[in-house]
């Protein structure tokens, strides 16, 4: 069963989670929010979303309370134990991705590693072919940063009970953001919250704009298997972290809040797409990062 939570421990479940030292705090809370009209009309200017206090500068709240989270340690197994073919099988998918450093897989994983915004409000564009900016996609943009908190907090009871070593400091290799060592150090790998995060905005955006699932769907499963890359999660925490983005997407469902601005940001992208508006990423240099896959162990 989930502990209680507490101040404490939500506290405690505030992670660092960018480059360049930059930090980021994420906290689910319950918020009370007015829901504004939308027109469902790429022909008429869409209403502003309701402003969502920040817990601290770049930091908005998520649509969940602590009490309705998934529960990360109810709902997935304990990591592999010593000796186990499924660690035998983590600790070979992690070798020979380490053979990525230095392509531009490994500046990829760099690259995913920041979840500050408007940064990583452009992890999907490319797959979308349409940019998600707080200007012309407001509910779409703030439906990120708010399902972040809740992908991210949704995995704390597992990490912090199982407080699982990452691969780096089992393998002493480098990592893609070295910044971050000391912090990654002391805060579990297992589930990934990353994976958890990008697999629920995946979750969220091929429902928006249905066309281009494939294209989504594989972003956001590069965006996990990112953190292998980067060496700083194992294969099975990436594959029990989309279980958790996916719990969590399924929970939000249950949210009218976020089911007015899932419908919000579809009037929304539909609006960019007549406005011809496109990436701002290199595209061609992303699908080929991406094609550089991690080996699959035997």
């Amino acid at each position: 069963m989930r502990p209680d939570v507490d101040l404490a421990r939500i506290v405690r479940a505030m992670r660092l989670y960018s480059r360049r030292g930059f930090f980021v705090f994420i906290i689910a809370a319950a918020l009370s929010v007015v829901t504004v009209g939308v027109q469902l009309t790429v022909n008429v200017t869409q209403a502003q979303p309701a402003v969502v206090p920040e817990i601290r500068p770049g930091s908005l709240a998520g649509y969940l309370s602590t009490k309705v989270l998934p529960d990360s340690l109810a709902l997935i197994p304990s990591p592999p134990a010593a000796g186990s073919a499924a660690l035998a099988l983590d600790e070979e998918f992690s070798r020979k991705s380490l053979d990525l450093r230095g392509t531009p897989r490994w500046m990829l994983a760099a690259e995913d590693a920041d979840l500050t915004f408007p940064h990583a409000a452009g992890t999907f564009s490319c797959a979308l072919n349409a940019p998600i900016t707080e200007q012309n996609t407001p509910h779409l943009y703030i439906l990120m940063r708010r399902s972040l908190a809740d992908s991210i907090l949704s995995t704390y009871a597992a990490k912090d009970h199982y407080s699982r070593t990452r691969p780096f400091a089992v393998n002493k290799e480098p990592i893609c953001t070295p910044g971050e060592e000391t912090h990654l150090m002391d805060d579990g790998s297992y589930p990934s919250g990353h994976t958890a995060i990008g697999w629920g905005w995946a979750l969220i955006l091929s429902e928006i704009a249905p066309d281009r699932t494939d294209a989504i769907l594989a972003r956001g499963r590069a965006f996990g298997q990112s953190r292998v890359v980067c060496n700083v999660h194992w294969e099975s925490d990436v594959i029990e972290g989309r279980f958790m983005g996916a719990a969590t997407v399924a929970r939000l469902h249950a949210d009218s809040t976020f089911l007015a601005d899932l419908e919000a940001a579809k009037a929304e992208l539909a609006a960019v797409r007549v406005k011809g508006l496109k990436p701002t990423r290199d595209c061609d240099a992303e699908a080929a990062a991406m094609d550089l896959e991690p080996p699959r162990a035997p």
